[in-house]
């Protein structure tokens, strides 16, 4: 069994576990200290095991169908091994966020997302790219019905949105999948191999007008999955119903799904697919969609829930526009970017279930003072908002900026196009951030509590896995280099020869 196959299976294997009746707690958080580890030494052993010029390490396949062609194929370059850490850093910090007293079905489902997702992110085989997603959806949604917050009625409508709107993103992300094969197939054996299509892609590539629709259809299924603008709806309310770890590994990593399949997929098969016309005008509405009117819409909230949930669906549209450019340096960004946001939403959603633990409540109207009682909860918390809302020195900050740098001069001249101006809407969102991150953090910690509310600093133990997050805020922000340095080749032209 290759390396990358145990760190898919091992948290599968740990939910099994548990529901055999092996201890929870000490299961899921062994399984997820075990892979954290493992994901550290393939990023250590990644340079020299990548030396061949593919881009991918530590590859290996199964076959499973011979006709059409399904293999159960691993393999890892710097986009996929670093969601691959993501995944790993956020898993370890969910689980070891469950509260003794909650039933063994937190620790199996939390389990199961993790692995759904490294499955999708490792897997080299279209069709099990597809189906660790799905793997990974389902405890989403049972998790929200039936222990998330908020009455019967309400955790129950707001599963089924989403269960709605997710299932039909993947329907329509499976039309689209199911295209692609067909077109890179050529009436030949089907195959689902993501290097064979992507030889194919190199060889015969489809007519520019053909990658436009099928590139076009693949963008509303995985932009649905990723929130895009104006199919965004079912994630603010979703992330605010959801027990705290599902939040934090459904808005930290499994939202990353969408956008990894875009640059994974869509962009190496269909390169010039997002440059065309008329896909790119729609592209740019859209993530603006979500960058301005997202944008004020956090504004007007007044829960910490909704705040977080709302910022999460906005800041997407920063990472769609280094995909609608397509530069090297912008799509380094949209990596970076996904891993930044993906840490601190995580961190926040973490602190913003501790809070209400504690408190009952997260309106922001009812808080207030809690920085003069909870001094290291107050850091922590400024961590992840502070990163949020782009401050220099945190992960998220480098990503912004390379986005922004990639996506301005992505027409290789001074003149001002579409992009161009997409840019300089796109940065009033920095100043929407600063606006509802910097109250929401006035409101909780400053002045007095409205209503008497106090909270306690976490014990240490508590404290080790928030920590995690804001230190890998803190390295990533500072060493840029010890990511990119994963990305060096990556970029839309590129892309399609890896």
């Amino acid at each position: 069994m290759s390396v990358l196959e145990i760190v898919i299976l091992l948290p599968i294997i740990a939910a099994l576990a548990i529901w055999l009746g092996a201890p929870a707690r000490a299961t899921s958080v062994g399984a997820a200290i075990l892979n954290l580890l493992i994901v550290l030494g393939l990023l250590f052993q990644f340079k020299s095991a990548s030396a061949g010029g593919s881009g991918m390490a530590f590859e290996s396949a199964r076959v499973v169908l011979d006709n059409p062609a399904i293999t159960f194929g691993v393999g890892a370059d710097g986009v996929s091994l670093i969601l691959a850490l993501l995944t790993a850093l956020v898993t370890f910090a969910a689980v070891w966020q469950i509260a003794a007293d909650k039933p063994a079905i937190y620790h199996i489902a939390s389990l199961l997302i993790a692995g759904g997702g490294l499955g999708a992110f490792l897997s080299t085989d279209v069709f099990f790219i597809y189906a660790f997603h799905e793997l990974a959806l389902i405890p989403t949604f049972l998790m929200i019905g039936l222990y998330g917050h908020g009455e019967d009625s309400h955790r129950k409508a707001v599963a089924w949105k989403t269960t709605i709107y997710l299932g039909a993103g993947s329907l329509v992300l499976l039309a689209g999948l199911a295209w692609l094969v067909l077109e890179y197939s050529g009436g030949q054996k089907l195959t689902f191999d993501l290097n064979a299509l992507r030889a194919q892609a190199a060889l015969t590539p489809l007519p520019v007008e053909k990658q436009g629709l099928i590139f076009f259809v693949l963008l509303l299924g995985f932009g649905t999955l990723v929130s895009l603008f104006p199919l965004h709806s079912w994630a603010a309310p979703a992330y605010a119903t959801a027990p705290t770890p599902v939040a934090m590994l459904h808005a930290g990593v499994l939202k990353k799904f969408g956008l990894y399949g875009l640059i994974r997929i869509a962009l190496p098969l269909l390169p010039q697919g997002a440059q065309v016309e008329w896909v790119q005008q729609a592209l740019l509405f859209m993530l603006l969609g979500n960058i301005l009117i997202m944008g004020f819409v956090t504004i007007a909230q007044r829960s910490l829930d909704q705040v977080l949930g709302n910022s999460s669906v906005m800041h997407m549209g920063y990472i769609f526009l280094g995909i609608a450019a397509g530069t090297e340096i912008a799509l380094q960004g949209a990596v970076l970017l996904m891993f930044a946001h993906g840490i601190s939403i995580a961190l926040l959603f973490a602190l913003a279930g501790r809070m209400r633990n504690q408190l009952g409540t997260l309106e922001l109207s009812k808080l207030g003072g809690l920085a003069s009682h909870a001094p290291i909860f107050t850091l922590l918390f400024a961590f992840g908002a502070f990163a949020s809302l782009g401050l220099p020195g945190l992960a998220n900050f480098a990503g912004e900026v390379m986005v922004f740098l990639g996506a301005f001069g992505s027409n290789g001249s001074t003149e001002f196009g579409p992009m161009q101006w997409a840019v300089v809407v796109a940065l009033w969102g920095v100043v929407m951030s600063a606006v509802y991150m910097l109250r929401a953090f006035r409101d909780i910690f400053q002045g007095t509590a409205n209503a008497g509310l106090f909270m306690n600093d976490p014990v240490l133990s508590q404290r080790i896995p928030l920590i995690l997050l804001a230190a890998a805020l803190l390295i990533v922000g500072c060493c840029p280099w010890l990511l990119l340095d994963l990305l060096k080749s990556l970029s839309a032209a590129k892309v399609a020869a890896m």
